[in-house]
């Protein structure tokens, strides 16, 4: 089985085809706040430079990629923390 991280990473770059897509696991930074598992996988960062986001605004950036990752959040995910750009933006 995956871990979460990589299955964010392979969901965003299905979402958002010639996208560059990093994913950080921050759980271990939570630890005790609300959300928090002691088994991780709660917490992350995400930053996607994609194309696709040329002449989107910040919101509809960031609603994009919670559509896309709706299932995790339905799974026990609870803090994503985003950086959203697309090519060429500083």
């Amino acid at each position: 089985m995956s871990s979460r991280a990589e299955r964010l990473r392979a969901t965003l770059l299905h979402a958002f085809p010639g996208a560059e897509v990093a994913v950080q696991d921050d759980s271990h930074r939570h630890a005790g706040h609300s959300g928090a598992r002691p088994e991780g996988e709660t917490h992350y960062s995400v930053r996607v430079v994609a194309p696709g986001f040329a002449g989107m605004t910040r919101l509809a950036r960031s609603r994009a990629v919670h559509a896309a990752l709706a299932e995790e959040f339905g799974g026990g995910m609870h803090a994503l923390a985003l950086e959203l750009r697309a090519p060429g933006e500083a």
